[in-house]
């Protein structure tokens, strides 16, 4: 009996015999084979995307250089509270080019105050990272607990939670925190006091948790409506699981993936809003170092020293886009669909 290609006899199909689940393919050695998860197989693509690792290696600088502070504080050989008074001249202009820009002060000095800008942005990459990520973390806790009860009890538990969120949508954000911040200030110190420096952030965490819990939330619920009537929930309420371990241990492994990304493109929207909020005058105050001050405190300078208000624009600027692209590619990356 004569031979094929494959090496099988000639009138019987090879490749058309079962392959057996978990087996590898014919042809294929067993080492060959190699089975990969869900989880594995979006690193990978997350791998090939050039524009996802080149925006996460950026987002892993900016964290370890918000986390590492004070070390490279003790390096660079300043702290965000020291002046240099004599590095300015008569108006509080600093002396020297692009705004006294040189080896000892690599982005130059800061007008009238003389603190040096570089660790003024090291910090103010801590605070507004600080702020965001509590935030977010609060956000996304919050947003599942009430989505994913909202989306599998239904009825009219849904409808009042669904209207809630409606509300909360329609809040003017920006006009609540102008009345919230300075009253809840009042609150807890007076006109005379000076504030613990843990305060402010602690209240815009709070604030931001209050508001921003809806886009989750809808999200979950949307995700939860299709997946409770599936297979393995009926399973487990025909085995008598309770409501916890239903919504917990079998609805929410089944949402992580829309869940991180959820979370990769809340932070940067956390950062814009802290920063815009600390350039109306209503977020982090001094001494506290922060990006959104620093770029407010730049803009009386924009013709006198506009590399000033550049360093701190750009820093910002680099920072929320690298969050955006990094969210995008990881989208893409646990739902390769979503491109097509």
């Amino acid at each position: 009996m004569t031979e094929n290609r494959i090496g099988g006899p000639v009138g019987l199909d090879v490749a058309a015999d079962p392959v057996e689940p978990g087996a590898a393919p014919p042809g294929v050695t067993a080492k060959e084979f190699v089975g990969r998860s869900p989880g594995q197989l979006a690193w990978l693509r997350l791998r090939r995307d050039r524009v996802g690792m080149v925006s996460g290696g950026a987002l892993v600088f900016f964290v370890l250089l918000a986390v590492a502070a004070p070390l490279v504080a003790r390096v660079y050989g300043k702290s965000p509270e020291d002046r240099f008074s004599k590095l300015l001249d008569r108006n509080g202009n600093p002396l020297g080019y692009a705004g006294g820009m040189s080896p000892e002060h690599w982005l130059g000095i800061q007008p009238r105050l003389g603190r040096d800008i570089f660790i003024q942005i090291v910090y103010g990459l801590r605070t507004s990272l600080m702020v965001a990520f509590t935030a977010a973390v609060l956000t996304i806790a919050l947003g599942i607990l009430i989505g994913i009860v909202a989306g599998y009890l239904g009825g009219k538990v849904d409808a009042v939670i669904s209207w809630f969120t409606d509300l909360t949508l329609a809040f003017p954000f920006f006009i609540f925190c102008f009345a919230f911040v300075p009253i809840t200030v009042a609150q807890f110190y007076g006109p005379r006091d000076q504030e613990a420096s843990w305060f402010r952030p602690l209240l815009l965490v709070l604030i931001f948790a209050l508001f921003n819990w809806t886009y989750t939330a809808r999200l979950v619920r949307g995700q939860v409506l299709s997946l409770r009537e599936r297979e393995f929930v009926e399973a487990a309420r025909a085995s008598g699981a309770g409501l916890g371990h239903i919504l917990f241990r079998q609805l929410l492994p089944n949402l992580w993936a829309p869940i991180l990304v959820t979370f990769s493109l809340n932070v940067p929207a956390l950062i814009t809003a802290e920063a815009a909020l600390s350039f109306l005058g209503i977020g982090i105050l001094e001494p506290t170092p922060d990006l959104g001050r620093l770029i407010s405190d730049s803009v009386v300078y924009l013709r006198d020293d506009p590399a000033f208000t550049m360093t701190g624009g750009v820093t910002l600027f680099l920072l929320v886009l690298s969050f955006n692209l990094f969210g995008d590619s990881l989208r893409d990356a646990l739902d390769p669909k979503s491109t097509r």
